[in-house]
């Protein structure tokens, strides 16, 4: 096929006659429920959306053993039986720049269904948005790749660069379906994740850090809980210890990407566990968070120092100077990430940006871990994420995406292929 180069007012045009495909993509997607461990079934069909517009189609389970000498990274892997990743293809001539658009298909739990105004699976439209669990994180991000590749197709566009589109398992819990693609050869000249943005051009991601921490205490009967050591009340001094380091790094990290956030490196206690009888002192205690790292960051460093807080907290106090907190890490590690706004990729897709909508694009770095640090790391490839969807809708009930941002991000990417790849 001769190459041919549509301008920027034919892409809008074939993206406009797609709509309707992107939305009902979506919204398939939306209904087959593909939860982090549980994304067989959403991969068949993205492989079936794959096929369906041309593409070469690479399905696989990735190998735990080839991702064991990076648990660090993306956690202690037993099994992937039923998980595969699915990569399609678009073979350029040759003689062009190379480019992956990648999403994730796993999602957070729904939740609770009752704080759902409609059910999580439904892919409901409301008010110009589609509502559903992944929608947003990042179903809708899917969509937009496979639609932006279909719009150039109708116009007899064929790309000099080859591009590939990769639908990736667990990137939830630290990326190895990412990582799995990159150690089978999937490396190109940039990638293009497209996560909900809100249309912004992400040039640095936030570090991600799981941890651990253990109490213990001494069990008494509550009628004389005074004999006892309660793990639950000791470690209300340790977060308040971490409480205190969080706002002290705050004042003293400076990065000109994060300036403008409250809290550039939150550091959040997400699940607590003590005790076993409402009329027992708690013997033990299990607290489970996250801590937020900003590029330029050694984990190993940072891990040192939250531990040195933990134990220096308790060093002052009469029984845990004693009986001393353990921190542990555990699943995927995050590790922050960042490339230079003045490299060709995000020169490029600040270009397609304006040709699409219009407007300059706003260039920023965020606070929540990805799956760029992966392309950036180990495979060789600058990486940005650009995307439909605010994620302030990610992660709790009624998640949703706007009809039109979905649009519009797919105009971008489209016009970023032909700019990129052409």
């Amino acid at each position: 096929m001769t190459t041919r180069i549509p301008g920027i007012s034919e892409i809008a045009a074939a993206v406009e006659a797609r709509a309707g495909d992107l939305v009902e993509l979506t919204q398939m997607l939306v209904r087959i429920p593909s939860v982090t461990g549980e994304e067989g079934i959403a991969q068949e069909a993205v492989a079936g959306s794959f096929e369906k517009i041309g593409l070469h189609v690479d399905m696989w389970e990735p190998d735990p053993g080839e991702l064991a000498p990076f648990s660090e990274h993306v956690g202690e892997i037993e099994s992937l039986s039923g998980r595969p990743n699915v990569v399609g293809t678009w073979n350029g001539s040759g003689d062009g720049k190379s480019l992956i658009l990648n999403s994730h298909i796993d999602t957070v739990e729904p939740g609770d269904p009752e704080t759902w105004t409609v059910p999580a699976f439904d892919a409901a439209i409301q008010k110009g948005s589609i509502v559903g669990r992944g929608a947003l994180d990042m179903k809708g991000g899917l969509a937009t790749n496979v639609i932006a590749l279909a719009a150039l197709k109708d116009l007899g566009f064929a790309p000099r660069g080859t591009v590939h589109i990769q639908s990736v398992i667990s990137e939830e819990d630290g990326g190895a379906g990412t990582l799995a693609a990159i150690l089978r050869g999937y490396t190109a000249d940039a990638a293009i994740i497209t996560e909900p943005t809100d249309q912004c051009l992400v040039i640095a991601q936030g570090g991600s850090l799981v941890f651990r921490i253990r109490i213990r205490g001494r069990s008494a009967h509550a009628a004389v809980r005074n004999e006892g050591e309660s793990a639950f009340e000791h470690f209300l001094p340790i977060w308040h210890a971490i409480n205190e380091f969080e706002a002290r790094r705050n004042r003293t990290i400076d990065h000109p990407l994060y300036d403008g956030y409250m809290n550039k490196i939150p550091i959040n206690i997400g699940i607590v566990r003590s005790g076993s009888w409402p009329s027992s002192v708690p013997e033990w205690l299990i607290a489970e968070g996250r801590a937020g790292l900003v590029p330029g960051e050694d984990i190993s460093t940072f891990k040192d120092e939250f531990v040195s807080v933990v134990l220096e907290s308790a060093n002052s106090h009469p029984w845990l100077c004693d009986h001393p907190p353990e921190v542990e890490w555990f699943s995927g590690q995050f590790a922050p990430a960042e490339i230079d706004a003045n490299q060709p990729l995000p020169a490029t897709l600040a270009a397609a940006h304006r040709a699409a909508t219009g407007r300059e694009v706003d260039v920023i770095g965020v606070t929540y871990g990805a799956d760029m640090r992966h392309f950036i790391a180990f495979g060789n490839t600058p990486c940005v994420m650009y995307g439909a969807g605010n994620v302030r809708s990610a992660h709790h009930a009624d998640e949703s995406i706007e009809i039109a941002s979905l649009v519009s991000a797919t105009k971008v990417i489209s016009s970023m292929v032909v700019n990129w790849s052409g």
